[in-house]
């Protein structure tokens, strides 16, 4: 090789990445999370698999970035840390309000409420604080700010929190061998309803249109399995919600899983599950372990993201002229997402449920809870 040649070399040589605990444990957080911009989330992952030794080339493929890009971030990481994966701020015209009004805003704005009102608008505070509106709303959109929404959330007073936390996460992360884990519970009160007027086509421009009138036609519960392992699921549609529907359901489920399978059985507290009849029918079958998830956790149990998807797709958007014609969407809904059914992705641990909780905990600390 000639010396402009090896010249070229040297230059295209992508530089090693090493990173410290702490640097892995970050950009990991920073590659599964949802709410981060998707730049950043394929920067740091772009990162992650170079300190596994992956080529740039697979890294693009993998990331979605072009291998120029990939050993763009490559070197920035290595020149600056984490903090060169963020984007570099831009030229333009000079800023017209300091840090320090900045800074007053931002207090403001998470410290104090209006003097009538629960939470703040962008004309209420520049009302009082003399930013303009169109100045404020920029401040909230680079902070991440969103006074006018808010999260649900209800902390688990389960004393056993801790140990079926882990006993389900143990579950997902590193499940049982000759055993099969299926996530059981029932939604209820699946409403038949009938829209009074049709439906007005979407179209170029304009939404699909749906009256808010319908007829009421009765109610379904679906009970469901899911299986953490090949993500199919196994339903079965009842009129009533009682502990004799839920024992046909075991019964359903104990025939269609092959007899040389022990089965582990995730629910919640739900006073159904825990009827004396069903508890004695879980004895007399050895091979079905239950595990209670803690209460004011669904969140924990997968099944509901599959009750999450049916409804969005199957249930809430469509008009049924009757319970049977429900029964027969749901079915019809199942039997296609069995057709190409994929696992869902579980990476939570049970330490990681538990630092979230920490933190929110902490921030929460000054209040009666």
């Amino acid at each position: 090789m000639n010396e402009k040649g090896q010249k070229k070399y040297r230059k295209s040589t992508a530089p090693n990445v090493t990173l410290t605990e702490a640097e892995r444990q970050q950009l990991e957080g920073f590659s599964a999370s949802r709410t981060l911009p998707k730049f950043l989330v394929q920067r740091a992952e772009a990162i992650v698999m170079t300190s596994a030794g992956k080529t740039n080339v697979e890294i693009a493929k993998r990331v979605g970035l072009s291998r120029s890009n990939v050993g763009k971030w490559r070197r920035r990481f290595v020149a600056e840390g984490i903090q060169g994966l963020y984007d570099v701020p831009r030229s333009g015209r000079p800023r017209t309000i300091s840090d320090e009004r900045v800074a007053g805003l931002l207090r403001a704005t998470l410290d104090r409420k209006p003097a009538a009102g629960s939470h703040w608008s962008t004309r209420l505070l520049s009302e009082a604080t003399g930013v303009s509106k169109s100045t404020v709303h920029r401040i909230w959109h680079a902070f991440g700010l969103q006074p006018h929404r808010h999260k649900n959330f209800t902390l688990s007073n389960d004393p056993f929190f801790v140990e079926k936390v882990v006993d389900v996460v143990g579950l997902y992360l590193n499940p049982p061998q000759h055993a099969i884990v299926l996530c059981v519970d029932e939604k209820s009160q699946c409403q038949a309803l009938e829209r009074t007027q049709p439906v007005l086509p979407m179209g170029l421009g304009y939404l699909e249109g749906v009256t808010s009138q319908y007829i009421r036609h009765g109610t379904l519960t679906l009970f469901a399995a899911l299986d953490v392992a090949s993500g199919q699921v196994l339903s079965r549609c009842t009129a009533r919600h009682r502990h004799v529907e839920f024992l046909a359901f075991l019964e359903q489920i104990d025939s269609h899983v092959p007899a040389d399978l022990q089965v582990h059985v995730v629910m919640d507290n739900y006073a159904t599950h825990r009827h004396a009849k069903v508890v004695r029918w879980f004895v007399r079958h050895p091979r079905f372990h239950p595990h209670f998830i803690p209460t004011y956790s669904s969140w924990l149990n997968q099944v509901e993201r599959w009750f999450g998807l049916i409804t969005q797709r199957a249930i809430r958007r469509d008009s049924f002229r009757s319970t049977h014609h429900l029964r027969e969407r749901i079915q019809e809904f199942t039997r296609q997402f069995n057709e190409n059914a994929h696992p869902f992705s579980w990476t939570a641990t049970a330490d990681s449920i538990f630092a979230k909780l920490g933190r929110l905990c902490s921030k929460i600390s000054g209040t009666q809870h």
